[in-house]
């Protein structure tokens, strides 16, 4: 692996194509690396402790020629049924951790948590809605499910003129609030701590909007699960469109194909039209695409 100088993961097992080895993944989170087991822990803890002590060895080993003289600092995670066990295995983790994606900064926390701040396998999403800010200055953007901001961040970088950002954690929210400001990007950005669906009107009265990105958890307990919440979102997206408007439409659920989302498009808003579906970053490759994350492009025509 070469040197990263941004947040990037670096090894992907969970994507089956290096057999043996689908419990783990390798990020980079400058200048921290976290390794995480998607594994239940063996019934022998000596063993746990070997394979990390392997792995730790090789990426020590690696470090030494990458960054020489320069001290090793990397976190372990084990997720295990809905559970996970964080440690700090060697070196330190800087407070506040400020890393970089493509120029641009985001606070992220990698020893609390499963997550850490910035989701990966969307960078390139977070490059296309910048992309279209580009080509359409003074975009108007509404930011569903925003989490701590990355979309948003994006767009204002890219010149959008305006982006509401709406979570229901007040926690994620300032963190994103925090991300616009490490950035200068404070001017244009809107705030609301609200439940999506109690929200509607709010929503409406700041509308409508050239770009609508969705990006839902694909399941939490009291607030969004995909099979039965995506068709109430869906219904309410033509009204909040400008003719040409575009949704970035995501879903992260290895069971539910992207299928799952052209049918219910169909069902609840047929008058947005696919356009396109994005790729993900290369080291996201799966066995099977439709495992991975699903990201949609879809437009309300115009008349």
């Amino acid at each position: 692996m070469p040197r990263p100088t941004g947040a990037v993961r670096i090894f992907h097992g969970r994507g089956g194509l290096h057999p043996g080895c689908e419990p783990w993944t390798l990020d980079a989170w400058p200048p921290v690396w976290v390794l995480t087991c998607f594994r239940a822990p063996a019934a022998d803890p000596a063993e746990d402790e070997a394979e990390l002590a392997t792995i730790g060895a090789a990426l020590a080993a690696r470090w030494a020629e990458i960054a020489p003289g320069e001290p090793l600092d990397w976190v372990f995670q084990r997720r295990h049924e809905g559970r996970s066990e964080t440690r700090l295995m060697a070196g330190a983790v800087p407070e506040p951790h400020v890393v970089e994606e493509d120029g641009l900064k985001f606070l992220v926390h990698v020893l609390r948590g499963q997550n850490h701040g910035l989701f990966l396998d969307m960078a390139e999403g977070r490059r296309w809605v910048r992309e279209q800010a580009r080509r359409q200055p003074g975009l108007r953007v509404l930011n569903l499910f925003a989490y701590t901001c990355g979309f948003s961040v994006a767009a204002l970088a890219g010149g959008a003129g305006r982006v509401v950002n709406l979570d229901m954690s007040r926690g994620a929210i300032s963190i994103g609030q925090q991300n616009h400001r490490l950035n200068a990007l404070d001017a244009g950005a809107t705030f609301l701590p609200h439940d999506l669906f109690t929200t509607w009107g709010k929503i409406g009265r700041g509308g409508p909007y050239d770009l609508i990105v969705v990006d839902p958890p694909s399941y939490q307990k009291g607030s969004f699960v995909a099979t039965k919440d995506y068709a109430r979102l869906l219904r309410r997206l033509p009204d909040l469109l400008m003719p040409g408007g575009q949704v970035l439409l995501c879903l992260n659920a290895p069971e539910l194909g992207s299928a799952f989302l052209h049918d219910a498009m169909r069902e609840h808003a047929p008058e947005l039209a696919f356009v396109r579906r994005l790729d993900n970053p290369p080291v996201f490759a799966d066995v099977d695409p439709e495992r991975a994350l699903k990201v949609l492009v879809y437009v309300l025509p115009r008349p």
